[in-house]
Parts: C-alpha cells; sequence; structure tokens
C-alpha cells in the first residue's frame, strides 16, 4: 500500500468517526427519543453522499440540514417504530401467557420477521428516494424480500459490528453507527441497482 492509498483509507475512517460523533451528539441534542431518528436519517444521507462520491459540501452542515428538514418526518417514522415494536412486545407477553392463544404465535413470527427485514432497509432507502410518506415502508420490504443476500450480508455485518463493540467499548463513539450506516447504504445500492436494471429491462421488454 502507497502512502496515497493510506492517506485517502485514513481520510475515510476519520470523517467516518466524525459522523459518527455528530450522530451520537444531534440524538442527545433531541432529547434522545426525538433525536435519534432524523440524526439517524442524516447520518446515512451523509454517508450516502461519501459512497457516490460527492465533494462539495461540508459534513457538519450538511447533517444539521438534514436534521432539520427531517426532524418531523423521521419523527413520525420513529413513532410508527416504536409503537411497533411495543404492540409486538405486548402481543407476545399476551400469547405466551395464554394458552388458548398459542395459534397465534405464527403470525407474529411473521410480522417480527417482516418488520425487521423492513427496518433493515429503512433508513437506506429514506435516504435514497424521494417517496410519498407509507412508500418509504412499502418501498422498503419490497426490496428486502427481493434481496436476500444483501439482507443477510446487512445483517451478518450488524452481528459483527456489535461483537467487536464489545471487544472494544472505547470505538463506540467512533464508529457504532457509521460504519454500519456505510456497509448497509453499499449492499443497498447493490440491491437498488439490480432492481433498476430489472425495471429497465422490463421496460425495454414491453
Amino acid at each position: 500500500m502507497n502512502w496515497e492509498n493510506f492517506n485517502t483509507i485514513a481520510y475515510k475512517v476519520l470523517r467516518l468517526a466524525y459522523i459518527n460523533i455528530l450522530w451520537l451528539l444531534f440524538c442527545i441534542l433531541g432529547l434522545g427519543v426525538f433525536g435519534i431518528f432524523p440524526a439517524t436519517t442524516a447520518m446515512f444521507a451523509i454517508t450516502r453522499k461519501l459512497i457516490i462520491g460527492e465533494k462539495n459540501f461540508k459534513i457538519f452542515p450538511a447533517f444539521w440540514k438534514y436534521f432539520k428538514q427531517d426532524f418531523m418526518k423521521a419523527n413520525g417514522f420513529g413513532i410508527i417504530i416504536l409503537l411497533t415494536i411495543y404492540l409486538l412486545y405486548f402481543d407476545f407477553k399476551f400469547v405466551q401467557q395464554n394458552n388458548n392463544f398459542q395459534f397465534l404465535l405464527p403470525i407474529l413470527i411473521f410480522i417480527f420477521i417482516s418488520f425487521i427485514i423492513t427496518l433493515i432497509f429503512f433508513f437506506p432507502v429514506y435516504s435514497h428516494f424521494k417517496l410519498r410518506f407509507f412508500q418509504y415502508i412499502k418501498q422498503s420490504f419490497f426490496i428486502a424480500i427481493t434481496s436476500p443476500i444483501e439482507l443477510i450480508s446487512i445483517g451478518a455485518s450488524a452481528v459483527v459490528i456489535y461483537f467487536v463493540m464489545t471487544l472494544f467499548p472505547g470505538a463506540i463513539p467512533l464508529f457504532s453507527g457509521s460504519v454500519f450506516a456505510y456497509i448497509s447504504t453499499i449492499l443497498s445500492f447493490r440491491a437498488f441497482n439490480r432492481i433498476e436494471k430489472k425495471k429497465n429491462t422490463l421496460s425495454e421488454v414491453h
């Protein structure tokens, strides 16, 4: 590895650390609950810019811009996500404590899996597409069920990052969120591009 390649990699690592610090700070700025979702959408938006090679922007002003403009919408999705988690938790507890409703367990498991795979692709989809409110959820689910390789890869990367962070907790403030955003966005791009090629092929056929 020559010095120029080393500098390029080091610069990328530093930017990811900077983005992760901003993510944590803006989560705190929004009092945690109200900050985590707009901060996460901003993190994915900035990460997307880095991946597509956009250079004419400064990270902090861009992060602040995305945080502000998506604050209400991101928290709207946040309410839906948290409400879904709560309802699923309550329903699982209810079924466990009432044997007469055990038949509902497979349905709840199906809903839970659908929720998780949709959530995996939600933030990359949100940062990449301009859609109507509920179309983000629909599109995330559609891409998830048609992209098993990318879905498994993103899930595996999340597990690996989790275990690395448990081994090196000092890296949590620097890389816990941004590295996952970077990897999941790259993998999501593969899914987006493949689906787009299929659409173009079908359009040419018709």
